[in-house]
């Protein structure tokens, strides 16, 4: 039946996410999927077994709005430890169903018509739409290649009076760039006596090489006093299908986050969520990843080294991005279908994750991976 009345779409311009379009032309052509960020690997048989151990306790109805007790103490524990912060963890921590929910409830909780969101080009693609949905005006500030570092004197001409939100990520996805302390130390300069919120996208705080200390928001009391800094489970402990993450905010904020939440999800996964409390009681499960993905990083580039893409440097994350300027002129693309299509290797093109879909000749893989995958992957970047 076709609608009989007439609408105007809100998201005129949207197809499918390039993640999306990416694996499904994986799946079609059998090809090893570097694309999408997600793990081929088993996750901990200990947290399946809490999972299990929590649903047979009859942890299986809803959860309170805010998330259980248990796990929001066990998050503020673990930020008090990590950065020298404390959030309260009833009045200042909700736990959301992934990343992306809680990215969307924060844009709709305080982006209003004609506000303007400042967000960093290449850009994680669901920031610009939840934006947009919520009548938002966009400024993209493109980040500085070939480090894809930020131009602060560039991000100073881009606020105004209207100005609500600057969206900042680290680890940063797609290019594996990492924030530093002076980063964050302009960010505050930038923002202090203002209106402005920031969001800040710390899902893979945990992924981060070569010694590099993560710069969270939260380690820097005046910006934390304007800030909403996003955490993902997920990410952290490979289990990227069962969607749940946290936000942590002044009460201010917090409060404010939560009206929309309510009405979004209001609960979330209640056995997870007791079995995340208890996982985090030991620091190893997550403070040992950097060694471990790094370990991964390592791998995958020595196993290219002689292939003819040039590496851009990656400290965080699990993605790594190539460029292929000395093999093809293609648009990335293009060449991103090609390597898929004819070679059996999906990747990601950075051109989706720009406002002009310009970019330089660079393709996104993640090594989250088994070392056999990466092993058959590497085989094929060496032969092109």
């Amino acid at each position: 039946m076709i609608f009989p009345g007439t609408f105007k779409s809100k998201q005129p311009n949207t197809d499918d996410s390039i993640f999306a379009t990416m694996s499904k032309l994986a799946g079609q052509h059998k090809a090893i999927n570097l694309s999408q960020g997600f793990p081929d690997f088993d996750i901990s048989d200990e947290l399946i077994g809490l999972v299990n151990f929590y649903m047979k306790q009859g942890n299986n109805q809803y959860a309170p709005m805010t998330g259980v007790p248990e796990l929001r103490r066990a998050i503020s524990k673990k930020v008090e430890n990590d950065h020298v912060a404390f959030y309260d963890p009833e009045k200042e921590i909700t736990i959301t169903a992934g990343a992306t929910q809680a990215l969307f409830t924060a844009i709709t909780a305080f982006v209003r018509d004609n506000d303007e969101v400042i967000i960093f080009e290449p850009a994680y693609d669901s920031y610009a739409p939840a934006v947009r949905l919520n009548g938002g005006t966009i400024k993209h500030a493109r980040m500085e290649t070939p480090g894809f570092t930020i131009n602060w004197q560039q991000v100073t001409k881009l606020v105004s009076n209207n100005t609500r939100m600057i969206i900042i990520n680290t680890p940063h996805n797609p290019t594996g760039a990492v924030l530093g302390k002076e980063d964050l130390l302009q960010l505050e300069k930038l923002t202090k006596n203002t209106d402005i919120i920031v969001l800040s996208d710390e899902v893979y705080e945990h992924l981060i090489f070569d010694g590099i200390q993560h710069q969270s928001v939260c380690r820097y009391p005046e910006l934390a006093k304007r800030s909403l800094a996003v955490g993902s489970f997920g990410k952290t402990f490979h289990a990227t299908g069962w969607k749940i993450g946290y936000v942590m905010a002044p009460e201010n904020l917090m409060s404010e986050f939560r009206k929309v939440h309510q009405w979004v999800v209001f609960a979330v996964n209640t056995p997870i969520q007791m079995a995340m409390a208890e996982y985090l009681n030991d620091e190893d499960h997550y403070k040992a990843l950097p060694a471990y993905y790094q370990l991964k990083r390592d791998l995958f580039l020595d196993l290219i080294r002689g292939s003819k893409f040039k590496v851009v440097p990656s400290y965080g994350t699990y993605f790594q991005c190539l460029d292929y300027s000395d093999i093809s002129d293609e648009n990335d693309f293009a060449f991103a279908k090609q390597l898929t299509i004819e070679h059996g290797l999906a990747s990601i093109p950075l051109s989706p994750f720009y406002k002009d879909g310009n970019s330089d000749k660079i393709l996104r893989f993640c090594f989250a991976k088994k070392e056999e995958t990466l092993i058959k992957a590497a085989e094929i970047l060496c032969k092109i």
